[in-house]
């Protein structure tokens, strides 16, 4: 016996042909509307992890200068980016159609990822133009907040939970397409060719984000052609759809609008700082962590951190939908309350031990033989050396026991399997406390929230 009430049930790819409302056109119209906002989401995931696992590589070989702590303000300047960006967006949807905030918002995303692609072309401050470039991506991105602020307005109370699912379901499927296609493009490699008439190097680094940029044409397309605005209240009765170009408009708003508990509002914010936070070494950081402590080198790092991300995804999808059944059986908060214990036990796996230790590059490649070259480096056909290993200045690898893969990939699933829950069931009990008023505002002070970690 399904563990779904069929009453609780949302549609995510079909309308639901057992209600009586799925001949009503504003029915098929507001689900249509939903959809463009999870495929939305969809492509918003895929435009961040198509190119998460090669920033630090990418970094690396554009600009030599640049070192770790560069790394954490590029990852920074995404985050700050997508803070500032979250409240004007919000702001603007309250007052006008939020596909003008959308189209803006993917417009910019658009924008940054081809000169991100371009990062490489001058000739000298490479890593400040990636760093702007990040941080006008992060900008864009702050259209998160309309989507699922639309997608909690435009649904019922008993469709919200299942709703919210189906939005950070759309977001795992990013998160498994994104690093995916990085990992397939890897095989490019980090000469590729060149575009000459567009002086344009397509190769491993640039490639995946000269995509994500054509997904957000297709994107904006969706949201012009497709995209209605629409209200519902805690019934699921539909008040109308929003007419910003008259007064229906203020109607819409007062029959919205009830009582919000500041408290739990409060409350809510600080767990999606801490559920964002805990998962940044696995978003941020896998890529330089997994090449000081296995020797990988960029390319095998782009390779194998995409296919664990993958993996990773496929299994989001799966917790995605046991905790909508979790949540109708248990409640909200006790499925939120074990994600984090999951996710805690994932951190004390990761734990170094034992008397093996990272190998260590060599200080200055050059003055090494060639021997010394190959066993401390890859060799590659041209002569030139790429050293692997933890690098001679981080002092702390010398005494600190490196990680085994086995640990880092065990790591990898528990906190796989705590974040999602904690993801939506987060997202489901902020929407039902702010309620079916418009919420793209306090959305988007979630989104600070959830934004702040990279900062950090």
């Amino acid at each position: 016996m399904s563990l779904i009430d069929p009453d609780d049930t949302t549609p995510l790819l079909r309308d639901d042909a057992s209600s009586d409302d799925s001949q009503d056109e504003d029915y098929k119209s507001r689900w249509r509307s939903i959809r463009v906002m999870y495929f939305t989401m969809f492509l918003s995931s895929v435009g961040f992890t198509i190119v998460i696992t090669s920033l630090w590589p990418y970094l690396q070989k554009v600009d030599s200068s640049a070192d770790a702590s560069f790394l954490g303000w590029m990852v920074a300047a995404y985050s700050l980016g997508q803070m500032m960006a979250s409240p004007l967006f919000g702001l603007w949807s309250n007052h006008r159609p939020c596909r003008e905030s959308l189209v803006c918002s993917i417009f910019i995303n658009l924008a940054a990822n081809i000169y991100y692609a371009y990062a490489y072309l001058p000739k000298t401050n490479n890593k400040y133009h990636m760093l702007m470039s990040r941080a006008f991506v992060g900008f864009g991105a702050g259209n998160v907040a309309v989507v699922r602020s639309y997608v909690a307005g435009a649904t019922s109370l008993k469709e919200r939970t299942g709703a919210m699912a189906n939005m950070s379901a759309c977001q795992a499927l990013g998160f498994i397409l994104g690093p995916a296609l990085q990992a397939c493009l890897s095989f490019i490699g980090e000469n590729g060719v060149t575009v000459k008439f567009l002086d344009l190097q397509l190769n491993m680094y640039t490639t995946p984000a000269l995509l994500a940029a054509a997904f957000g044409l297709v994107n904006i397309l969706l949201v012009l052609l497709v995209l209605k605005e629409h209200c519902v209240n805690e019934d699921g009765k539909h008040i109308r759809s929003i007419n910003y170009t008259s007064e229906e408009r203020v109607d819409v708003l007062d029959e919205c609008v009830e009582t919000i508990d500041q408290v739990a509002v409060v409350t809510s914010n600080v767990l999606f700082f801490i559920v964002m936070f805990i998962f940044a070494v696995f978003e941020t950081i896998a890529t330089p962590l997994s090449m000081d402590m296995f020797a990988w080198t960029r390319k095998e790092a782009v390779l194998y951190n995409g296919i664990i991300m993958v993996g990773i995804g496929f299994q989001s999808i799966l917790v995605f939908l046991a905790v909508k059944a979790a949540a109708l059986k248990f409640g909200d908060r006790p499925v939120l309350l074990a994600g984090f214990f999951i996710i805690f036990c994932g951190f004390i796996v990761l734990l170094p031990w034992g008397n093996h230790f990272p190998k260590i590059q060599w200080a200055d490649l050059k003055n090494n033989s060639l021997a010394s070259q190959v066993s401390e480096g890859t060799l590659f056909s041209n002569g030139t050396v790429e050293p692997t290993g933890c690098p001679y200045e981080q002092t702390w690898c010398q005494y600190t026991p490196a990680i085994y893969l086995a640990q880092y990939i065990s790591s990898d699933v528990l906190i796989g399997v705590g974040y999602p829950a904690c993801n939506v069931m987060s997202y489901t009990l902020y929407s039902k406390i702010l309620g079916p008023k418009p919420q793209v505002s306090s959305l988007g002070v979630s989104q600070i929230s959830k934004s702040n970690y990279d900062a950090f």
